[in-house]
């Protein structure tokens, strides 16, 4: 896979744990464990986008 492909699947990623966290905040029972792991995989895949690109 090219460089720009996986940050392109990075992205895509990124912005799919944006959505179920989303989600998962609109629910009145929602697992504060389970959004706080999502919140860091989210970070993560941040992280590792900024290292690629520079």
């Amino acid at each position: 896979m090219s460089l720009q492909g996986h940050v392109d699947e990075l992205t895509r990623r990124h912005r799919s744990l944006e959505k179920q966290i989303e989600t998962e905040k609109s629910h009145a029972a929602h697992d504060p464990l389970k959004l706080r792991e999502m919140k860091r995989r989210k970070l993560q895949l941040k992280d590792e986008m900024e290292r690629l690109s520079h």
